[in-house]
């Protein structure tokens, strides 16, 4: 069975429902699944460079009173999930797009949601630079990945237009918003959910898959 989940590396509650997820796995696991995780690009027109944390998020949010009551939030959340969120360390909003082409090599040498994992704390309780080839690289190695695959994800016009179709192709199926579960190419569920409700849809999707061994 096939899980994919549509995410960006600078969204919040994408780690949320990546923990979700694995609380969910841990309730209950289940043989033959395979998670993978798909480029979805909240801020597509940001410059390569990324743009100042500050600019950001009072273009996003309309001011810095407002970002923070929301940040505080979501760090209540995350809390409960094991999440430090340090939103104060984050200098700088970056591109995703070379995070998520290093993603994809890493989904190839199975070693995505360690990666994933390694990412979004850089980013969310490191306040590091996920834009950054240099950190990507050293995350990457971290991780498991070869250095071939790093240097392949990491170099303009390797992986780029792969991953990139990935995001693409989100739109085209109408998902907007992120974290955006898959299950089977059939069932899909928006949000960071609780386990209880990720673990209903593995089982919808499952006696799917059941039903069509048996006819």
């Amino acid at each position: 069975m096939l899980l994919e989940i549509f995410s960006d590396t600078v969204c919040p509650w994408c780690y949320i429902g990546k923990r979700r997820l694995e609380r969910a796995l841990r309730l209950r696991p289940q043989p033959g699944l395979t998670r993978r995780w798909r480029a979805f690009q909240l801020n597509p027109g940001l410059p390569a460079s990324g743009m100042d944390r500050r600019q950001y998020v009072i273009a996003k949010f309309g001011s810095l009173e407002r970002a923070q009551r929301l940040y505080e939030a979501v760090s209540r959340v995350g809390a409960q999930e094991g999440i430090k969120f340090d939103f104060d360390r984050i200098v700088r909003t970056p591109n995703t797009v070379r995070s998520h082409r290093l993603l994809y090599a890493a989904a190839e040498e199975e070693r995505q949601p360690e990666l994933l994992e390694l990412i979004f704390k850089a980013y969310f309780t490191q306040g590091q630079d996920i834009g950054d080839p240099e950190i990507l690289s050293e995350l990457g190695a971290k991780a498991g990945l070869s250095s071939a695959a790093i240097a392949d994800a990491l170099v303009d016009g390797g992986r780029l237009d792969s991953a990139m179709t990935e995001d693409l192709q989100s739109r085209r199926i109408g998902i907007n918003g992120v974290p955006f579960f898959v299950f089977n190419g059939r069932f899909g569920l928006s949000g960071a959910q609780e386990p209880e409700a990720l673990l209903n849809m593995l089982d919808l999707a499952r006696e799917e898959d059941t039903q069509k061994g048996v006819a």
